[in-house]
């Protein structure tokens, strides 16, 4: 499935499938647990937004543009690394992860690209603002197809 999460009808595609996930959703990969993954989505709409500034590291400036393009052309694959600042080990609390989830990618796609933040991304570097956006699609479309939704 794609889309974009800047028009309504991709947005509200997105928002059904995130509404699918419930607190016992079962997992077909990796760790976390569903709140955990409502946790970890947050962190890169964050970035996008603005709202949480990290630093370009060495092994982003070196690679990002390259990997940037390979991860932009096709829905990603289970076992994908994380960046240490997106890994959420702790417990949570499904319910208050959903629902800051959810504002989260509502404020991103309503804002459009006006609401993204100047800075680079800390490992692809610079992004357009459609980039920023396929970037948070296939991110998420992969967490929810993790846990089936």
């Amino acid at each position: 499935m794609t889309g974009s999460l800047y028009e309504p009808a991709g947005l509200t595609a997105m928002l059904t499938r995130l509404d699918a996930l419930r607190a016992d959703s079962p997992r077909g990969w990796g760790k976390m647990t569903v709140a955990q993954l409502c946790a970890h989505c947050q962190q890169p709409l964050r970035v996008a937004l603005g709202e949480l500034p990290l630093k370009r590291s060495l092994i982003g400036v070196l690679f990002g543009r390259m990997a940037k393009r390979q991860l932009l052309t096709r829905p990603w694959k289970p076992g994908m690394p994380t960046a240490s600042e997106f890994r959420i080990t702790d417990p949570r609390e499904f319910a208050r992860e959903h629902a800051a989830l959810r504002m989260l990618v509502e404020r991103f796609g309503e804002g459009g690209p006006a609401a993204l933040t100047k800075a680079p991304h800390p490992f692809f570097g610079p992004m357009t603002a459609d980039e920023w956006q396929r970037l948070q699609w296939l991110h998420l479309d992969h967490h929810l197809r993790q846990f089936g939704a």
